[in-house]
């Protein structure tokens, strides 16, 4: 019996020595719950970049003179180019300019001379300051008009085109049917808005269509 007791007594005191031994590890696992509580991890992720402003982002209008775009046979007409849907979305980075990429819908409408066939749609697109144009970009786009149709659509998404931080506050995007010849006029007149509190007002990521 007295080997059994002190068999008994030498577990009991292993077992003391090891709860004590893992204080600590279980500490150290309060740690890693509190992270998980916290963070949703078990680890304190990296410090999030501060978080921006809304970017003003104005609609998408036409240019003067870009909203059609006419192929002629003799007097009548043989195609007809315009731009239907336009939409926008606007991004500000963290250095203070603003990303806009633009949508456009290319409609192509034959004429009385028009036949059918694959046509190739080229849109400008500007971003201006004041009439000054600060960066354009031409898209192109195929618009097939099938037999026995009168008209084609098709879409373009552009490429982005930065705003710089000076202007940010303060500028238009226009679009025009054509490669810029022509088409990269001032946008058709309007009330010019107040700035730069107007700008906050009409500030937001973007659009579906317009």
């Amino acid at each position: 019996m007295i080997g059994e007791r002190d068999l008994f007594l030498g577990l009991c005191g292993l077992i003391l020595a090891g709860s004590l031994c893992a204080g600590p590890a279980r500490a150290e696992d309060g740690n890693v719950f509190s992270n998980l509580f916290k963070f949703g991890g078990t680890t304190v992720p990296p410090s999030r970049p501060q978080s921006l402003d809304p970017p003003y982002c104005p609609p998408v209008e036409v240019a003067e003179n870009g909203a059609a775009y006419r192929i002629l046979a003799g007097g009548d007409v043989r195609t007809q180019f315009s731009v239907g849907r336009l939409a926008r979305e606007c991004a500000r980075r963290q250095d203070g300019s603003i990303t806009v990429k633009v949508g456009v819908e290319a409609n192509v409408l034959l004429g009385p001379k028009g036949a059918p066939g694959r046509f190739d749609v080229p849109v400008t697109i500007q971003i201006r300051h004041e009439g000054k144009v600060i960066a354009s970009r031409v898209e192109h786009t195929s618009v097939v008009v099938g037999p026995g149709e009168a008209q084609g659509f098709a879409t373009i998404v552009a490429e982005e085109l930065t705003v710089p931080p000076a202007v940010a506050e303060d500028y238009d995007i226009t679009v025009g049917v054509g490669s810029g010849k022509g088409t990269g006029g001032k946008p058709a007149a309007k009330p010019r808005r107040k700035k730069p509190a107007a700008a906050a007002e009409a500030a937001g990521g973007g659009d579906a269509a317009q």
